[in-house]
């Protein structure tokens, strides 16, 4: 018997990978927590039956969402992580000898905990020494902090559930209030090719537009996401992505990434015309 593991995208699209094995299943006080290993992509997590991170892909993700801030700021000493319980955006920062410190916020501890048994590549620098890691609501933590981050993640999951707030007003004007003159804000922005992403796409871009100075959208191809295609955030309150790049200074911490490099950032930033217009209508 065949056992395969299906999510599905929209009312007419699903995604369908066919599974060696189910290593673990477990209901948190937030969300399930399940590990499957598949015979294409290797390890995968969902929660609540949606794709986080599977062992194949996971580089694309966590290079777009660190390294594109570091190559626009290199000066970066101080960084809160707002989810990323997988452990992946930790491990990419902490590759950065320069990086002083890490807070990671992240929800809800069976996450960590599962990343730590079944992902020992990903979550290899959850407990590292700069890192310190709180199993609390992000939101109510940054509601305190005042321009004391370099670069702010948010690493979150969808908009519903435990990732809802973290897509709110009131949370993106806390991270402008967290971050230092010279702050990034990179988030995870959904996709644009479905309607139920491509409007959280416009619905965050829109609040994030109008809190921070800069606010762009950029891309990133990941296989096991719906469509395939998916985009981040930058935000800033005063460097752009393309005219304040450093390519040489970021070259010169000689990082061996798979998927981003100086080159493939500006490019990132050149977004296709049907995400632009939908951006910049407000509507999909």
């Amino acid at each position: 018997m065949e056992l395969w593991y299906t999510e599905q995208h929209t009312d007419n699209v699903k995604f369908s990978l066919k599974v060696k094995d189910h290593l673990f299943t477990g209901q948190s006080e937030f969300q399930k927590v399940d590990v499957l290993d598949t015979f294409e992509y290797g390890r995968l997590l969902t929660l609540d039956g949606l794709v986080m991170v599977t062992d194949k892909d996971e580089f694309i993700y966590h290079d777009m969402i660190v390294h594109v801030p570091m190559a626009v700021n290199p000066q970066i000493k101080k960084v809160l992580v707002i989810g990323g319980g997988d452990g992946g955006t930790v491990r990419e920062l902490m590759r950065y000898k320069s990086i002083e410190h890490v807070d990671m916020v992240e929800i809800d501890k069976m996450v960590c905990d599962v990343a730590r048994e079944f992902f020992p590549a990903i979550s290899c620098d959850l407990d590292n020494e700069r890192v310190s890691l709180y199993y609390e609501d992000g939101i109510k933590f940054i509601k305190s902090k005042k321009n004391e981050y370099d670069l702010i993640i948010v690493d979150s999951t969808d908009p519903i559930g435990p990732g809802e707030g973290l897509f709110s007003v009131e949370f993106y004007t806390d991270c402008f209030n967290a971050l230092t003159e010279n702050g990034i804000l990179t988030n995870q922005s959904e996709g644009a090719m479905y309607e139920t992403h491509a409007k959280e796409l416009v619905r965050s871009h829109n609040k994030i537009k109008n809190i921070f100075t800069i606010s762009k959208i950029y891309q990133g191809n990941i296989p096991t996401y719906p469509s395939g295609y998916w985009l981040f955030g930058f935000a800033s309150k005063k460097l752009d992505p393309i005219k304040d790049l450093q390519a040489d200074a970021w070259n010169a911490f000689n990082l061996k990434t798979k998927y981003y490099n100086t080159d493939l950032h500006v490019g990132a930033f050149a977004i296709p015309n049907f995400v632009k217009e939908t951006i910049e209508n407000g509507t999909i």
